[in-house]
């Protein structure tokens, strides 16, 4: 339900970025975006009895999440969405999950049957479908859907860093991250002389920002949290429906029979790939980390009398374990196949 729910909002934002972004410059607009994503991140911080802290350790992540996910990913998606249409550059931000998958399995090793290949393959082969539409509608078309899959393999890259801070308080890594795009972009947005927008685009912006990047990454990191990598991009796969469909709701018309087959190719994709199951037996090792836990799960069974019931977090290790149950790859679930 988190991986659905951030999917939802970033959806929404996408023809919107597009329809309120409008003759205004892409580091300007990446500016505004983030811009609203850090005022989530500022507000919505725990407590350190909730949430582990952020590292110094982690600096050199954040800024490699900030530079593809929060610069080059939001400023190729808003130079793109002003040169092609709305619902076929929602229909391809939904090859995010096939980057994201692929590299989780080469950077962690996550674990991908048939299935999911399968899957990973219908998502590519809709991507392509429309490209052949997009170049069958125009040059600048075509560049605009070029830049859009830039952004996906972007923020694909974006995810599979992030997994590695999922245990931390998600809301100092969107504000982290959401800080450091936001300066960036605005520094470049003045480097290149982009004018100004107005009270109004501004305004709106920031809230698209606050709720379809801030809120839907913070939801991201949740589930991530929950069942690993490659899964959360899966289910946050429904996001370029969701955006396509309110794309034509808001008049967008540029729908074709090849657009229609890219997209019905990627739908198939992510339901075969949320229709994944792995379970067996499998040997848990000593286990030293610090990460919101509760002691209802199967896995956190030390004692201590200095918190109280409900989710909480503190450093604690973990002794070894062998079972048999279903499972994703979460920080407890990492094992090689």
């Amino acid at each position: 339900m988190l991986a659905l729910l951030a999917a939802a909002l970033f959806g929404v934002s996408t023809p919107l970025v597009q329809h309120f972004g409008k003759g205004m410059g892409a580091f300007t607009t990446a500016c505004l975006l983030y811009a609203g994503a850090a005022a989530v991140g500022a507000i919505s911080r725990q407590r350190a009895q909730k949430e582990a802290r952020l590292l110094r350790s982690d600096l050199p992540r954040l800024f490699l999440m900030a530079a593809f996910g929060a610069v080059i990913g939001p400023v190729a998606l808003a130079w793109g969405l002003q040169h092609t249409s709305g619902a076929s550059a929602s229909l391809m931000l939904t090859l995010e999950a096939f980057f994201t998958a692929v590299l989780a399995r080469l950077m962690y090793r996550e674990m991908m049957g048939r299935r999911v290949w399968g899957a990973m393959f219908l998502l590519l082969a809709g991507g392509v479908a429309l490209v052949i539409d997009q170049g069958l509608s125009g040059g600048v078309q075509l560049w605009g859907l070029l830049a859009v899959f830039l952004a996906t393999a972007a923020w694909g890259t974006d995810n599979t860093l992030s997994r590695a801070l999922a245990e931390r308080d998600p809301s100092q890594v969107v504000l982290g991250k959401a800080v450091i795009g936001a300066i960036a972009t605005a520094l470049l947005a003045w480097a290149f002389g982009e004018r100004l927008p107005t009270l109004s685009a501004a305004i709106i912006l920031l809230l698209v920002g606050a709720t379809g990047y801030g809120l839907s990454l913070r939801f991201y990191l949740l589930a991530q949290r929950a069942f690993g990598a490659a899964r959360t991009g899966s289910v946050f796969a429904c996001a370029p429906f969701i955006g396509a469909a309110f794309a034509i709701a808001l008049g967008d018309r540029s729908g074709s029979w090849i657009m229609l087959a890219g997209g019905a190719l990627m739908l198939i994709g992510v339901a075969l790939h949320l229709e994944e199951s792995h379970g067996h037996e499998h040997r848990h090792g000593t286990l030293d980390h610090e990460h919101a836990h509760t002691h209802d799960d199967g896995h956190h069974d030390h004692v201590h009398d200095d918190f109280g019931s409900g989710s909480h977090s503190h450093r604690h290790v973990h002794t070894p374990l062998q079972h048999k149950h279903a499972h994703v790859p979460d920080a407890h679930h990492r094992h090689e196949h």
